[in-house]
């Protein structure tokens, strides 16, 4: 199906998205390819009113190249907003690899795709992931110095799941001290729906404060690593059943984006919302929905900024500590967040929103 210049219509509107609607703006969009190795990229630039724009790769297999290309521009909006949150001084960039990361992963298109990267001249840092790892930026950065995510061996600060997980700890302890009373999810009963990277260091965080944990993940193995060590943690059997649970305060979603729509809010047990996947809210208007159900939303982009912390720390000579004590202001940015949502009448992700977008104004206005 074409209108009426012969473009697809699908194509159309992703055009339409990157130049006309609020969704939109972005500075850059650039579509990669290198047949001989089968790479198939799109690296979008939303903003570098703060500095360099910086994300993360994405490697899956998107169903189509316009859901790969309106995921990337997705992605890359929500960096500008995480890392103005986070007080860093970069803009917001997201790349995503079209295909399936154990069937056509390789050193040759990590190279190819280093290369488009450093074509970049700097205004793209890139580093991990969903399908991508360290050892794979290792590979990335052997074409291009803008690569962060790196092992320590070869000059970087390694798996940034750690701190990601332990700043989606931070604001699940501000979101129980704003409902609650109390900084802490001890005799609480919190549901995490992915198991993998980030998800399964905040199951450590939760179980050393205290905290009853259920678990669901598509993967069988990332389940049994958790089971196996922690016995006392159960299982749900898909996020449908675990967003239903009986008695769940929390619900962590930490796979893909959105997991909350127009099915699962209505479905929702939890009163608090808080993981670390992003692109959490699958359109506009699901933010109200939760507040209208007085679910405690805290904005994902806030909460899980702990890993690009890191990344970003990489760049000027890595220390944990020094990124820990970075990681661990989430907490008070959070609530910072719902003091500020609660001013001015709205639900969090509007006022995560509106923070977020008066440091990228005053940034381009200098």
């Amino acid at each position: 199906m074409t209108d009426v210049t012969g473009a697809p219509v699908a194509t159309v509107d992703v055009l339409n998205t990157l130049f006309h609607s609020e969704q939109g703006g972005h500075e850059q969009v650039v579509l990669c390819q290198d047949r001989a190795s089968g790479l198939k990229a799109v690296i979008a630039l939303h903003s570098t009113a703060l500095g360099p724009a910086l994300g993360g790769t994405r490697f899956y297999p998107y169903a189509s190249e316009q859901d790969a290309v309106a995921d990337a521009l997705n992605l890359s909006r929500g960096m500008s907003y995480k890392n103005a949150m986070a007080g860093l001084d970069h803009g917001g960039g997201k790349a995503v690899i079209i295909g399936d990361p154990e069937l056509i992963k390789t050193d040759e298109l990590l190279l190819a795709y280093g290369r488009f990267v450093a074509s970049l001249g700097g205004r793209y840092v890139t580093a991990c992931d969903v399908g991508t790892y360290v050892a794979d930026m290792d590979v990335v950065a052997r074409e291009c110095r803008w690569t962060t995510g790196r092992s320590p061996e070869n000059g970087g600060a390694g798996d940034s799941s750690v701190l990601t997980a332990f700043g989606v700890f931070q604001g699940m302890r501000a979101s129980a001290q704003h409902l609650w009373g109390d900084p802490t999810l001890r005799g609480r009963k919190v549901g995490i729906a992915g198991v993998g990277k980030v998800g399964h260091h905040l199951v450590e965080h939760l179980l050393q404060d205290g905290a009853s944990v259920v678990i669901t993940d598509v993967r069988d193995e990332s389940v049994l690593r958790i089971t196996d060590r922690h016995p006392e943690v159960t299982v749900a059997a898909d996020t449908d059943a675990l967003i239903r649970a009986e008695g769940l305060d929390v619900y962590a979603p930490c796979a893909l984006g959105g997991a909350l729509n127009d099915d699962s809010v209505p479905a929702l047990t939890a009163k608090v919302v808080c993981g670390a996947a992003n692109n959490q809210l699958s359109h506009p208007g699901v933010e109200k929905d939760l507040a209208d159900r007085g679910i405690l939303y805290a904005p994902d982009y806030v909460v899980n900024a702990g890993g690009v912390i890191q990344v970003a720390d990489e760049l000027h000579g890595f220390d944990f500590e020094r990124c820990k004590t970075k990681a661990a202001k989430i907490f008070d940015t959070t609530l910072s967040i719902f003091a500020r949502a609660k001013d001015d009448g709205i639900p969090p992700a509007a006022a995560a929103d509106r923070i977020a977008e008066q440091r990228i104004s005053e940034a381009r206005a200098r």
